[in-house]
């Protein structure tokens, strides 16, 4: 499972180094698409066919179905993970996230989300608001049992 939150540095070849810890899941291949923010998100192989499969179940006359697959499909790529865990990012995900030098990577359990730090940052602060972050998350089933 992808957990935690990552400070990492994009190199001249818009090259990152995956950390250790989500390496050994992405072992078997990782893709990589645009998010629903302005943030990217990588997935392994697995996940990402899975994904896909559910998306495509959906009913394609319905156009709101078209635009996602639109959105995941058309936006992806199949990134090489080297020996050393790096990756390059594809030039038009890297502006369509406005990504520079740092990044910051976000576990969510099954994906990662890339951020550009100031996206990131917005993000964090609406995390940070637990008035609403009560209401807003109190429609959820978040039962233990």
């Amino acid at each position: 499972m992808f957990i935690g939150k990552y400070q990492l540095f994009m190199d001249d070849e818009r090259g990152l180094v995956i950390p250790p810890e989500f390496q050994e899941l992405l072992a078997e291949g990782v893709y990589i698409t645009r998010g629903f923010e302005q943030n990217l998100l990588f997935m392994s192989a697995k996940v990402f066919q899975e994904k896909c499969n559910r998306v495509a179940s959906l009913n394609i006359a319905d156009p709101s179905v078209r635009l996602l697959l639109r959105l995941i499909l058309a936006n992806a790529s199949r990134l090489e993970i080297s020996a050393s865990g790096r990756v390059s990012i594809p030039p038009e995900l890297i502006s369509f996230a406005s990504l520079e030098k740092e990044i910051i990577l976000i576990g969510q359990g099954d994906y990662i989300e890339a951020w550009a730090p100031t996206s990131w940052e917005k993000q964090s602060s609406i995390l940070m608001d637990f008035d609403a972050n009560s209401k807003r998350f109190a429609q959820l089933d978040l039962a233990l049992a």
